[in-house]
């Protein structure tokens, strides 16, 4: 049973008995540090119920626990705080229960509950993926592996937006400057490719922009008037009403961008259930807003335009079809999410993991659903996350000034590969052991950095610092763990016996990691209500820093008390198994030698 579990039922029956009042919750907080004790309840909140000092209560409630739960050795009372301590026999019993559970912390999935969808990634396809994708892929796969850890089922999901004026805007690039370029005849990957005429177009269109205004246009009218943007909304319009040729052209270079993005998804150790496209699922959504329409959710204004009027829930009017029947992107995401639930009719609930410059758009998504009357509307999240930037400042992707996601990686194994062969100890490795390694450090490195940080923060990401061997990082997490399994290959004596409660007393720094451990499957279930990888990822360290002060204060294979020396190799264990346990969730790889 877990601490928890133990003491609720303990003080509400210490309560009753006591001062002959019912209460419905306890509430727990973690000992301060310069207090005696190992887990803390908050009195204040019985003075509602209770008349009384509150060290006379917590007095009172702490003497009925000593006596009657075998658990409880000891208390202490400082103002409104009862200060429990808890008997080593409680930590080594637990410790025994789960040192060998593999999926300690986990929940199997109930088949009969509802699943969870999780959106992530969800790019254009008129450029390859960059820095700011990395955060949202990272969070998206990761909050979906939490959700499935904390006992529901989960799926990955992405929306793929392949078309729009953005898209033609590459297209009409490639068909006017591109000479025939292939990713093979250039060498380039397909989405690079057409990211690299995106950028084309935007220089195209600043000079004809710049040339109106020479000649007397305000800017404004030389935005509409450029050729070039006349030439790509047409293009729009012809790949709306079907022409051949514009397909054509469509599907080839979304073709050279889908195996793009699939090699950087593999490069970042990614996946997805199901795919969707914005081709496809707008089709659905214009059909929704006909339907609504007719039941009176939309309406219709005089230039044929369609919005939905959200004055009285205290946003604005939302337009869901343009005057000529084109659609817009809530139009899409309409039909996308009752695609989702056709495909899917276990589903309950979605997560949209996109950036906080979105959130306008996802509050009125989520209203327009439950005024089209879908239950399942009520369940539905976004996770905003904060935009990321660098010490050189913000990225623009039309003017080429982004930080490509598959250079990133490829910098960061390069950052990785010159720490570790700085710290020289790669003495054995071959070749191929030493390119893997250095992969699994600078991703690491990379992923932790993102995820540590709090997703609705936005973030400076510094790849110097994020590969550092100290500190809240991911190789630091890493080489303590590699330090781990060096102990463990060393301990040449049977670990696998179990030790008795009865004949062992813990030192102090035992007992503080057993209750870092303790911890970890509440974190995974606060790690998934609040949609956070950061609780999971900031946990880790902590019990990395504990194990770290562990380690420099006791002895482990030179302790001369042998029951004690197969207890701090499986305890060392278990930490080490938590952490590649926990590092999964994040996404993350840890190497067995470092």
């Amino acid at each position: 049973m877990t601490l928890q579990e133990i003491l609720i039922p303990s003080i509400k029956t210490a309560i009753q008995q006591l001062f002959d009042v019912s209460i419905e919750k306890i509430e727990f907080q973690q000992t301060r540090k310069e207090f005696e004790g190992d887990i803390t309840m908050v009195i204040f909140p019985l003075l509602k119920v209770i008349k009384g000092n509150p060290a006379d209560l917590g007095n009172k409630i702490g003497s009925y626990l000593v006596e009657n739960v075998s658990e409880i050795t000891s208390f202490n009372v400082v103002s409104g705080f009862l200060n429990i301590v808890i008997s080593d026999a409680y930590y080594i019993n637990f410790f025994n229960t789960i040192k060998e559970d593999a999926r300690f912390g986990f929940i199997t999935p109930n088949q009969n509950e509802k699943a969870i969808i999780v959106e992530y990634s969800s790019p254009n396809t008129n450029k390859p993926l960059h820095l700011g994708h990395v955060r949202n892929i990272l969070l998206g796969y990761s909050v979906a592996e939490i959700i499935k850890a904390s006992g529901k089922k989960s799926y990955k999901t992405q929306i793929i937006n392949d078309r729009g004026i953005h898209i033609c805007k590459s297209m009409l690039a490639w068909q006017k400057f591109g000479n025939g370029e292939t990713p093979t005849s250039s060498g380039l990957k397909g989405d690079k490719l057409v990211g690299k005429y995106y950028v084309e177009f935007d220089k195209t269109y600043k000079a004809e922009i710049n040339k109106l205004i020479s000649e007397g246009k305000t800017e404004d009218e030389a935005k509409k008037v450029a050729p070039i943007i006349i030439e790509a909304q047409q293009m729009l319009l012809d790949w709306e009403a079907g022409k051949p040729e514009v397909i054509a052209l469509w599907k080839t270079m979304n073709k050279w961008v889908y195996s793009g993005f699939e090699q950087t998804y593999q490069s970042l150790g990614v996946n997805f259930d199901s795919y969707y496209y914005e081709s496809n699922t707008y089709l659905l959504g214009k059909e929704v807003v006909r339907i609504g329409l007719d039941k009176g959710v939309f309406e219709k204004d005089p230039d044929g335009s369609v919005w939905i009027d959200l004055t009285e829930d205290g946003l604005d009017r939302k337009i869901v079809l343009r005057s000529d029947g084109t659609a817009v992107y809530m139009t899409q995401d309409i039909g996308t999410a009752i695609q989702r639930v056709k495909d899917f009719p276990d589903v309950g609930g979605m997560v949209y993991t996109v950036g906080n410059e979105q959130d306008y758009h996802f509050k009125v998504l989520f209203l327009i659903l439950k005024k089209l009357g879908f239950d399942w509307a009520s369940s539905l999240y976004h996770l905003s996350y904060g935009m990321v930037e660098l010490p050189s400042g913000k990225m623009k992707s039309r003017e080429g000034t982004v930080v490509d996601a598959d250079d990133l990686i490829q910098e960061m194994t390069e950052t990785a590969q010159k720490l570790a062969e700085d710290l020289g100890k790669l003495e054995g490795y071959s070749n191929a052991e030493k390119a893997t390694l250095y992969n699994t450090i600078g991703l690491g490195a990379l992923k932790y950095y993102m995820l540590k940080v709090d997703p609705k923060k936005s973030m400076l990401f510094n790849p110097e610092e994020s590969v550092d061997f100290a500190g809240n990082t991911g190789p630091f997490i890493q080489y303590t763990y590699a330090r781990i399994q060096s102990i463990l290959r060393k301990a040449n004596f049977d670990t696998s016996v179990t030790l008795s409660a009865v004949e062992m007393s813990l030192h102090e720094k035992e007992k503080e990691l057993i209750k870092q451990i303790v911890l970890y499957p509440e974190i995974i279930q606060s790690a998934a209500e609040h949609h956070s990888p950061a609780l999971l990822a900031n946990y880790t360290y902590d019990l990395v820093k504990e194990y770290n002060s562990f380690y420099q204060t006791v002895s482990i294979l030179g302790e001369e008390n042998h029951d004690k020396k197969v207890f701090r190799v499986q305890l060392s264990k278990k930490v080490a198994d938590t952490i590649k346990s926990s590092f999964k969730l994040l996404g993350i790889q840890v190497p067995e030698r470092m």
